[in-house]
């Protein structure tokens, strides 16, 4: 798909990869709604766009909310005229209490942001790109969602692994809809987020602090780079790209449906 001319929704584009993928779109030609429920972060985002000449909107949204993300659509189409690109990115980490001591209040939100907000976001996303005849969703996973795991916080694991499975679930939509989906998996990404991690763990646990300290983080703008990539790359559906930190990136290869595979469990 070529961006130019587009409308873009970007969740999560108050700071980090989101505010990346905002900017990288908008200088690309699209037109763009950026979605967080931090409004000072999502305005500075707006106003970065703005100053270089591009349109962009402002929407607060919890992503958990079906009634916010569905707001949060309607935007697109009320601004903008419509929806062609949905970049799934907010996604939380948690408390710093590690899993099975924390408290499940602690760890209930990350299930719901990482993994409902996906769905949600992907299920009214549609809804509107058959209006325009087809789009674009990429989904914000992780490296913990591939079978790496990640033993400091299984939970989050959880959600993004099933990010994953969602992703390669909708590969179908690009016969039968003419929309593409699929996600990018990051490794440690050099965001807001992670500083608030690394200063979380380092009095609970300081072989995770050290450990964050020998990697090589990743930019944002890596990652909206792989965005833009699979907007751009019309032949990819349900795939997942790993972003491993100081390696390259490298599409997770497809694993082989069983031949009796009927689609029911």
């Amino acid at each position: 798909m070529d961006i130019q001319d587009k409308v873009a929704i970007v969740t999560g584009g108050g700071s980090g990869i989101g505010r990346a993928t905002a900017l990288r779109l908008a200088s690309e030609g699209a037109s763009v709604i950026v979605a967080d429920v931090n409004e000072d972060g999502g305005k500075e985002t707006v106003s970065e766009i703005e100053a270089s000449g591009r349109p962009a909107a402002f929407v607060r949204t919890d992503v958990t909310s079906p009634e916010d993300v569905q707001t949060m659509i309607a935007a697109a189409g009320e601004t903008y005229g419509g929806l062609d690109i949905l970049h799934n990115n907010a996604g939380i980490l948690g408390g710093p209490a590690p899993f099975p001591d924390a408290d499940p209040a602690s760890w209930i939100p990350v299930l719901d942001v990482n993994l409902r907000g996906v769905i949600l976001g992907t299920q009214f996303g549609i809804q509107a790109m058959r209006k325009r005849g087809g789009g674009v969703i990429v989904n914000t996973a992780s490296m913990a969602g591939i079978g790496f795991g990640y033993p400091a916080n299984p939970v989050y694991a959880a959600s993004k692994g099933g990010v994953v499975l969602f992703t390669a679930s909708c590969a179908a939509l690009m016969g039968s809809d003419n929309i593409r989906v699929n996600c990018v998996c990051p490794g440690v990404v050099n965001t807001p987020m992670f500083s608030r991690t690394r200063e979380a763990t380092g009095a609970l646990n300081e072989a995770t602090t050290a450990f964050f300290e020998t990697l090589d983080l990743i930019a944002p703008e890596k990652i909206a780079d792989i965005v833009v990539q699979f907007i751009h790359d019309d032949s990819l559906a349900g795939r997942a790209m790993m972003v491993p930190n100081g390696r390259e990136h490298q599409l997770v290869p497809l694993a082989e449906a069983p031949a009796s595979w009927s689609g029911r469990s």
